[in-house]
């Protein structure tokens, strides 16, 4: 098993945020999980209070509005996002709609490797702020993105290791 990767590099807009990691399960038993939004609680810290609210949907699939609340260094967040592209069992992509970035692109693919299946997740972000503000807050910024992501990859270790 190949180690877990989080890189985040800054782009022309932004920051893109690459996460790696390979499981010993097909994805076709791999992506049913992450199907399933109210698995998202199960993804990240504790620390964030995450928890899945409302979707407009029974089944997820393109157009799926999800909304969920989080604690963000104590400070409540509403976070809305839609899926902008839901092809089972390969890939899918959400985009933040209302939340605490002015832009939060994530693309989640499921790709076949050898005796498993590679997870990729590349997050496009960027904060609301001006130029100061972001400089100031980039690396609290990246340090609790990394941070959820290393979380997110251990959890999935411990399911599809």
């Amino acid at each position: 098993m190949s180690s877990p990767s989080v890189i985040i590099q800054p782009t022309e807009r932004g920051f893109e945020l690459r996460a790696d990691q390979w499981v010993s399960r097909p994805r076709e038993q791999v992506f049913p999980f992450f199907a399933d939004p109210l698995n998202l609680e199960r993804l990240t810290p504790a620390f964030l209070h995450f928890h899945v609210r409302r979707r407009n949907t029974v089944e997820v699939g393109e157009g799926t509005l999800l909304t969920y609340t989080l604690r963000l260094h104590g400070f409540p967040v509403l976070w809305r996002t839609r899926i902008e592209e839901w092809n089972p069992p390969y890939r899918f992509v959400d985009t933040q709609l209302f939340g605490p970035y002015a832009e939060w692109h994530h693309t989640h693919t499921f790709e076949h490797s050898g005796a498993g299946t590679r997870l990729t997740d590349v997050v496009r972000y960027r904060l609301h702020f001006g130029f100061l503000q972001q400089t100031f807050l980039m690396s609290w910024v990246h340090r609790d993105v990394r941070r959820i992501f290393e979380y997110r990859q251990s959890v999935i270790e411990g399911l599809f290791g």
